[in-house]
């Protein structure tokens, strides 16, 4: 939230359960205010989904009079072509799906953690592959934990504060080399690690969905579990193993046999654990 600056938009609802679901002609129509005939030329297939191509959208923006229109689509294709890239050169429809969803307050916080995270982990159990996701992010996240190796301090959280701005505002250096970047990790001590960045927000951490020691987060192209206690005792903050039994097969794919069925139990215990947070609460 903080690297995003995002406000908490939802502070009780973890997903949008979307009513009226358009098609994807109809998103792209609301989107770009083109007309059908255009928007059925732009749509190609990629794989297993269908896309509409950023040359087609990169005209629209040069040529469309309306600037609010014009940025709307801009912020488009940063969705489709860095932060969740899937086809290149090509924005997804999943990621129209999201895009048409955040007029109505849907924040893209844990959506962006959860492809993060599976795609840090399928390179890492294949022991090869490329990162798949916003680099630019993940880079911001990296020398913010990192900071001793620049020996330089980051300011404690404030209102003012935005780590992505104080990024882009870092007068670039010059190209390091891969090499440079595996002697940096080889050579990583303890205390070169701040495993508590700065500007962490101090709040309320939603560790557990129902029953389950881990919280299932749902991607524009799947689910993956994340077990946020791991995260906390990297922090430092509880020293004690955490259970992840079942982690693993809350994982899977929007395709298939069973998937629908699986969202539905997550749907029922997350809705359990906001029934229980709120009696808490009262």
């Amino acid at each position: 939230m903080a690297l995003l600056w995002c406000s908490k938009i939802q502070v009780d609802r973890a997903y949008s359960r979307a009513v009226n679901v358009l098609t994807f002609l109809k998103k792209l129509m609301n989107i770009t205010r083109m007309s059908e005939q255009w928007v059925a030329a732009q749509i190609k297939k990629k794989g297993d989904s269908k896309c509409i191509p950023w040359k087609s959208l990169k005209d629209l923006i040069l040529a469309y009079p309306d600037t609010k229109k014009r940025v709307d689509v801009f912020v488009l294709n940063i969705y489709g072509l860095v932060v969740f890239p899937k086809a290149f050169g090509h924005v997804n429809e999943a990621v129209i799906d999201l895009f048409n969803r955040l007029d109505k307050s849907v924040t893209p916080v844990p959506i962006i953690l959860a492809e993060t995270f599976r795609s840090l982990n399928t390179c890492r159990k294949v022991g090869e592959g490329r990162f798949i996701g916003c680099t630019q992010l993940l880079l911001t996240w990296f020398h913010s934990h990192f900071w001793k190796v620049d020996k330089v301090s980051y300011w404690v959280f404030s209102e003012n504060y935005f780590p992505l701005k104080e990024r882009v505002a870092t007068p670039r250096r010059d190209v390091i080399l891969e090499e440079k970047w595996m002697a940096i990790l080889q050579n990583l001590q303890k205390e070169d690690i701040e495993w508590r960045a700065p500007w962490l927000l101090l709040d309320e951490i939603l560790y557990r969905c129902c029953d389950f020691d881990w919280v299932s987060l749902l991607l524009i192209w799947g689910a993956i579990g994340y077990a946020l206690l791991l995260v906390i005792r990297q922090y430092s903050l509880r020293q004690f193993i955490p259970a992840s039994q079942g982690i693993v097969e809350c994982e899977f794919s929007y395709k298939g046999d069973g998937y629908k069925k699986k969202i539905r139990e997550m749907s029922n215990a997350w809705n359990q654990t906001r029934q229980m947070k709120r009696l808490i609460v009262e």
